[in-house]
């Protein structure tokens, strides 16, 4: 690319019609609109960006998105960085009051290639508490002895934004760090998925093999995106026990336990479950808010106390959503030109909390409501009776407590009297095959989920 036959703006134009396609309207709005192209030139665009939370939210959520519409419109492969305002100063002259603006042309960019990993995602970066405390330490312990544990593989499970993905990727950025020579390789299940196809289009399966197979450290991030891909399976799995016979280190992350990854070959659960399974929680509120100042210091950004409670007491299973909110309203202040308030911080979030702030459904909630809706007591759900339609009432409700709460086994399991986690899984079982095969008995728990979950 040169910077000379190159019209930024109109460089950016396309592509933006592009991202508007892509995305939501919100979404554009928010994270797109306020984006500008400065400088196109030798293989580099870099991007204008209101403030270094807007580049870390962009450029991890959106920003391989970005890469594939410059290539889509303008056929370039190219390197994004970023330009990120550190300052304003007013000036007068003539009367007419100037904003002269004061930038850092910073090297921002902090993935590695060879690794695909994310140098932001360090231990030092993730914030402890009690809900990942033990995923946390063996993925520390793993760390620092890749491979020669019994922790190989590794999987950590949970629900989304929980921090699956930053302890991933710090044990690759721990290892390179100790070891520069390591060979680490960052994917996605889904990625994997679609360089396997690319490869097997392409007649290129051994060279595919080859590059998967001669590392130390694999990484691959929600493996329950492989399930009923058969013929990538079968790949990982070949793909798995190669490595693992070496005595090379594996670390996955999954939305949920193995046992509940269906459609998944019995065999690649089996490797799954042959070394170390934690899981990881919803924080606490304490852990939240710490969460949060974290991320104010590392940007040196001075935001109230109260502003970091409203958010975390507001937004719980999800610390990407909480993170976001908290980029919304930087993004909403810097827009608006107005400073971070409450009232600011109500208004900038309204859609994203709702008018009210919403309420967390509890699983209390749901034995309650699945109650009231079959006319079975609540001390006959959670009791021991086994009668039909109260085993039933019982499956689904733990069935929409895994659905609607995320909440782990052992939680389900205690709160209906006690029982083994592994009384849940069958109860989930039954009730999704049974959705699969009987279209009124599907309509029937999605209306009994929508009355549970209002």
């Amino acid at each position: 690319m040169d910077k000379v036959q190159i019209d930024n703006k109109s460089f950016w134009e396309g592509i933006s019609a592009e991202l508007e396609k892509s995305v939501s309207a919100q979404t554009y709005a928010t994270w797109f609109e306020p984006l500008r192209i400065v400088n196109t030139e030798n293989g580099i665009v870099t991007v204008e960006v209101p403030s270094r939370f807007y580049y870390e939210w962009i450029d991890s959520h959106y920003g391989s998105l970005i890469q594939e519409k410059i290539k889509s419109v303008h056929s370039l492969d190219v390197e994004i960085r970023y330009t990120v305002v550190v300052g304003e100063k007013d000036g007068v002259s003539k009367g007419v009051v100037l904003k002269e603006k004061v930038w850092a042309d910073e090297e921002v960019r902090v993935y590695d290639n060879r690794s695909k990993l994310n140098k932001r995602y360090t231990f030092g970066t993730f914030i402890e508490g009690g809900s990942n405390q033990l995923a946390k330490a063996a993925a520390m312990a793993v760390a620092d002895a890749p491979g020669q544990t019994s922790f190989n593989p590794l999987l950590i499970y949970g629900g989304v934004g929980l921090g699956k993905t930053h302890l991933l990727q710090a044990i690759g950025n721990r290892v390179l760090e100790d070891k520069s020579n390591c060979r680490a390789q960052y994917t996605t299940s889904e990625k994997f998925t679609l360089d396997f196809i690319t490869a097997i289009q392409k007649n290129r399966t051994s060279e595919f093999s080859k590059k998967h197979r001669n590392i130390d450290l694999l990484l691959v991030d929600d493996i329950q995106f492989l399930q009923k891909k058969e013929q990538t399976q079968e790949q990982f799995f070949h793909t798995f026990n190669e490595l693992y016979q070496q005595g090379r280190q594996i670390v996955l992350t999954t939305d949920r336990h193995p046992r509940e990854l269906y459609g998944l070959k019995d065999r690649l659960v089996s490797r799954f479950q042959s070394g170390l399974i934690v899981d990881i929680h919803e924080p606490d509120l304490e852990t939240r808010i710490a969460i949060l100042q974290s991320k104010a210091e590392h940007d040196e950004l001075d935001i109230p106390y109260e502003i970091l409670e409203f958010i975390a007491t507001n937004i719980h299973g999800n610390i990407r959503e909480m993170e976001g909110a908290l980029i919304k309203l930087l993004a909403f202040s810097s827009l608006s030109h107005s400073d971070v308030t409450m009232s600011l911080a109500r208004r900038a979030l309204r859609e994203t909390l709702g008018r009210a702030g919403p309420y967390r459904i509890t699983i209390d909630d749901i034995i309650c409501g699945v109650s009231r809706t079959t006319k079975i007591s609540e001390k006959k759900l959670i009791g021991r009776g086994r009668k039909m339609e109260v085993a039933l009432a019982r499956q689904m409700a733990m069935y929409l407590c895994r659905e609607l709460v995320g909440a782990s086994l052992e939680n389900v399991g205690l709160h209906f009297g006690g029982r083994d986690h592994t009384t849940v899984i069958h109860a989930c079982r039954t009730i999704k095959t049974r959705m699969e095969k009987d279209q009124e008995f599907k309509e029937g728990i999605k209306s009994l989920r929508a009355q549970v979950g209002g």
